[in-house]
């Protein structure tokens, strides 16, 4: 389509061109200065009278002057020879000339410019087919970026988080640099190194990093440009990618998202002749290929890594396989620090205060929430970046934006007072779980109240009695609708949906019930992914475990709440009348002990609410939100 469209296009530029020169021809045609033709009886009563003076004819036309001076143009009917004697007669001076044929250049451009028009018309289109020709051919040649004089300028200096990580790469720039001091000890450097890890933690950046330092070309291609839906392509480019990458050596060669092309083998619907496992077995015959010693080093990233082949992570291939963690409260510390080294800060901000209430939390998040916080202080005209800012753009991130428009009736505030409250109260009556940062009853996000915990260290692995505890935590809410207002609302429906998922993975996963034992249902893999393999019996004891774990709990919790119910009415009132209250609130508030004069009043038209909420990123990650 593309190349009839071209020719198209040169089909018209040349007719264009063709009609310009023929209204060329006209207009200076048109500019000559021509005689005006008299009838041809009048031209005769001329000469009858003795008016004419002199004439020139050239077949039927006559051209003449008068005796008074002035031209005239006549043409003769076919065939009338008289008037010849009668000019004769009157003394006319008579000029006959052979009649006059086409201009010449008239006659040229009628005999040649079809020719020429044709010859140019088919040169047009030959170069046309040329074209379409070298594009066909570079369908299949790498997408790959390459970085030569324009190298990555990122370095080791603009990578934190992840020290571990960059001493283990370290030995990688170092061969890049210096690859004589490990051949000359009969060492391999690696051919491949795979960085695995959470979105967002770096890995992408840490190959960049790795390019810089080492001050080598960079061959930067995703994944997902190899697959095309004809096949051979991806093979093709594969090729075309590790000849660049061996005329450019030592280099490296970043492969990102690799699990896009890399998936294992033999679990697909098309069987083993489709595009993408033809990408797959080049890579591995490339990849197996080339020597250490040309230099080549081929770095990919995933997050994925249980999906890839096993032959691509082979010794030889992919030879060593560094997880990138997310980074901790150090980690994320020198994050923020690197995020905000070019921004205004105010002096009141505390890096090391936002560093450990951000757990879970990956570069790129804390890139965000810097950058949240300096739109937030460029709209509210602050010449620096607060710590109040940055408290707003954290909340902004991990709960969703204030909905201050929405309005609800009284008694649905009083319902989500009560029931942010118990999530509230529970959370800090029990002794393993999370401490709550913040609980606030405006609507954010998708949820219309929310409760904010987090805690004091990171996490890395779970107990049991912080398992239970955290499941009471979220009864917490549903309990204490039933105890204050004797009924129940649909604003629970997510708490039990993440209680559940809880408690079914205690008892069919981490082994933590008496009845069931270590042992894990998800043991069988189809098509990639694992598949619940147990017999009906074990099935109908997991959901009696379960139910019993949830109702154990929700127990659990309805005895704690009515044994502290005045706590209950201090908390939920203090949220009617402040909307939202901190970590320091919260232990007056459960006191009585909060007065107004403690905290800023409510802001006006805000109002509370309650909806379901899923947790972001799934159980396992912080900070918690319990709606």
């Amino acid at each position: 389509m593309d190349k009839v469209k071209e020719i198209f296009k040169s089909l018209a530029l040349w007719l264009g061109i063709a009609l310009m020169i023929i209204l060329a021809f006209n207009f200076f045609n048109s500019n000559q200065v021509r005689t005006p033709v008299e009838p041809f009886s009048v031209f005769v009563q001329q000469v009858e009278k003795g008016e004419v003076k002199k004439v020139l004819i050239q077949g039927q036309k006559v051209v003449g002057v008068t005796k008074d001076g002035k031209s005239f143009e006549t043409y003769l009917p076919p065939g009338y020879n008289e008037v010849i004697n009668k000019l004769t007669k009157k003394g006319v001076e008579i000029e006959v000339k052979p009649e006059e044929g086409s201009p010449w250049y008239i006659t040229v451009l009628v005999s040649w410019l079809p020719m020429i028009f044709l010859i140019l018309l088919w040169l047009s289109m030959m170069r046309q087919m040329s074209a379409g020709s070298s594009k066909a051919l570079s369908f299949a040649k790498s997408r790959a970026k390459i970085f030569i004089d324009n190298k990555p300028k990122v370095t080791f200096k603009d990578v934190a988080g992840i020290d571990e990580v960059k001493e283990e790469v370290a030995e990688i720039v170092d061969f890049l640099k210096n690859p004589k001091k490990y051949q000359q000890l009969g060492g391999r450097i690696p051919k491949g190194v795979l960085l695995a890890g959470a979105p967002g933690t770096g890995k992408t950046l840490l190959a960049k990093a790795i390019a810089g330092e080492a001050n080598v070309p960079f061959l930067s291609v995703s994944g997902s440009e190899f697959v095309e839906m004809f096949v051979g392509v991806g093979a093709s480019r594969v090729r075309d990618l590790f000849e660049q990458a061996k005329k450019h050596a030592p280099c490296i060669v970043f492969i990102d998202e690799i699990d896009a092309v890399g998936r294992k083998r033999g679990v697909g619907v098309s069987g083993g002749h489709d595009e993408r496992e033809q990408t797959l077995n080049q890579l591995l015959v490339e990849m197996d290929g080339f020597e250490s010693s040309d230099g080549i080093i081929v770095i990919a990233a995933t997050n994925r890594p249980d999906i890839l082949d096993p032959a691509l992570l082979r010794p030889g291939r992919f030879d060593r396989q560094i997880f990138v963690p997310l980074p901790d409260v150090r980690g994320r510390l020198e994050i923020l620090k690197i995020h905000t080294r070019n921004k205004p800060l105010a002096e009141d901000v505390d890096l090391e205060v936002i560093a450990r209430s951000t757990p879970g939390f990956s570069g790129a998040d804390l890139a965000n929430i810097v950058n949240e916080a300096a739109l937030i202080a460029a709209r509210k005209n602050h010449g620096k970046i607060t710590m109040e800012d940055f408290e707003e753009a954290k909340d902004k991130v991990t709960m969703g934006i204030e909905r201050k428009s929405m309005v609800l009736s009284e008694q649905e505030k009083i319902t989500t007072a009560y029931h942010e409250a118990g999530h509230t109260l529970v959370a800090k009556l029990l002794p393993n779980a999370d401490k709550v940062h913040k609980v606030t009853i405006i609507p954010r996000g998708k949820a219309l109240g929310l409760t904010q915990q987090l805690p004091e260290e990171d996490k890395y692995t779970y107990t049991k009695e912080y398992l239970l505890d955290r499941i009471a935590v979220l009864f917490g809410g549903r309990v204490a609708e039933e105890i204050a207002l004797g009924t129940i609302s649909t604003g629970a429906g997510n708490d039990i949906e993440r209680a559940t998922e809880i408690a079914r993975k205690m008892v069919a996963e981490w082994g933590m019930s008496e009845k069931i034992g270590p042992i894990a249902v998800k043991i069988k893999e189809q098509f990639g992914e694992p598949v619940e393999v147990v017999s009906e019996e074990l099935r109908r004891l997991i959901d009696k475990e379960v139910k019993r774990i949830l109702n154990e709990a929700y127990q659990r919790t309805k005895e704690l709440l009515s044994q502290n119910r005045d706590k209950l009415e201090n908390l939920a009132r203090a949220l009617l009348e402040r909307e939202t209250l901190t970590g320091e609130e919260i232990d007056k508030a459960i006191n009585g002990e909060l007065s107004k004069s403690d905290s800023e009043p409510p802001k006006p038209g805000s109002r509370g609410g309650n909806e379901e909420r899923k947790e972001m990123g799934g159980f396992g990650f912080n900070p918690q939100l319990e709606a």
